[in-house]
């Protein structure tokens, strides 16, 4: 069996890499498929060094541009790696414009599609991510949702046929490498940070880089009542400066900005921080996970297991509703620690290897194929 990995941004990359290690442990070689939609070095190369995939079979250099424009340009280039290659299935993860292609582009030559984190929905068809996830689990022969939650919502659209809760990968990856950015990074040393002392801000997505969401976004940073590491994201910034707002944020004098960091390092400022300001579905995950207290910058979210669970919170881009918050959890501790001691609701870290073996008996039995009825 040869299953193929198609991969394009830092959490595809993260989360695929467990079960890429699961299929190469059972002795079989995986085809690794990068779109390079994440095309800086800092968003991506720099996550493959760190979690020792450097063997790319195919560097596809799709690059940025509009949702049809990278969409489109990765499907071309993924349908001729495929024609070549002729994979026994495809594994995408997420939802991103790169999950879509590699789902669309493998479903028509009939190659299977088996999509890692599926089931995930935030029921908010503005979301290009929200469209992406649905289109990609209807394309799909064998889907992978993380919680029982993921798999009603398939149930509600009429997919039950292969659908095997397995938990989300990102447990695997965090047990797996915060140890290692502990013993590796001087992450906190390098930005003067001490633990516990600070709060992590990651805010990169398409809706929360427009004009009006980019003001609601500096008001909440300029009036943050501690200490606070921003690693930004290259659109964000651009669209600061684009916008006339990048100066209001390099007056922030509690506010540390720097471009994005390596894995390793993001997972230390991560496991460290006080608390983690967020629109990053991974983030979210992570960060329950690593047993920190989660507000969320958005007003709905795809990860509700989280909110549920009482580790996270969702704040949208209200400044009085998120330094609300913020402040709630500095000053009231018996708050702080039930968001802190949130159960995790994602699984025991051992996804990435009932992944594998789900697939590798499904080959054995001749059961991993399109069946054209699913489709009609």
């Amino acid at each position: 069996m040869r299953p193929a990995f198609v991969f394009g941004t830092r959490p595809e990359i993260i989360k695929l890499a467990p079960v890429v290690r699961a299929f190469e442990e059972r002795g079989v070689e995986p085809l690794l498929i990068h779109t390079g939609q994440h095309y800086d070095y800092e968003m991506s190369r720099v996550f493959l060094e760190e979690l020792e995939l450097d063997g790319i079979d195919y560097h596809l250099e799709v690059g940025s541009g509009t949702q049809a424009e990278q969409t489109g340009k990765a499907m071309v280039k993924i349908e001729r790696v495929l024609m070549d290659e002729r994979p026994d299935v495809v594994l995408v993860q997420g939802d991103t414009n790169t999950v879509l292609a590699g789902a669309l582009a493998s479903v028509k030559l009939r190659i299977p599609v088996a999509h890692v984190e599926a089931g995930l929905r935030s029921f908010d068809r503005t979301m290009p991510e929200e469209i992406n996830r649905v289109l990609a689990d209807h394309a799909s022969e064998v889907l992978f949702p993380p919680t029982e939650d993921a798999r009603r919502n398939l149930e509600r659209e009429g997919i039950t046929e292969n659908v095997y809760v397995v938990g989300n990968t990102i447990v695997d990856a965090v047990l797996q490498n915060s140890e290692i950015a502990e013993r590796k990074s001087d992450v906190l040393e390098r930005f003067g940070l001490k633990p516990k002392g600070y709060v992590l801000i990651t805010a990169h997505r398409a809706e929360n880089t427009e004009r009006g969401s980019l003001e609601r976004l500096v008001r909440i940073l300029e009036d943050l009542p501690m200490k606070a590491i921003y690693p930004m994201h290259p659109r964000t910034r651009r669209r600061l400066e684009e916008f006339g707002l990048w100066g209001r944020v390099g007056s922030i004098e509690n506010l540390i900005v720097t471009k994005p960091l390596g894995y390793l390092d993001f997972l230390r400022l991560e496991r460290n921080a006080f608390a983690v300001m967020t629109d990053s579905g991974g983030v979210q995950e992570e960060s329950i996970i690593l047993n920190v207290p989660c507000l969320t910058l958005r007003y709905n979210t795809e990860r509700p297991e989280t909110v549920k669970a009482g580790g996270n919170v969702l704040v949208g881009l209200e400044r009085e509703r998120a330094v609300r918050y913020l402040r709630r959890l500095m000053e009231d501790g018996e708050f702080y620690r039930r968001m802190a001691e949130a159960p995790n609701p994602f699984g025991d870290g051992k996804a990435g290897e009932r992944i594998a073996e789900i697939l590798l008996r499904l080959h054995e039995r001749g059961e991993l194929r399109v069946k054209g009825s699913r489709f009609i």
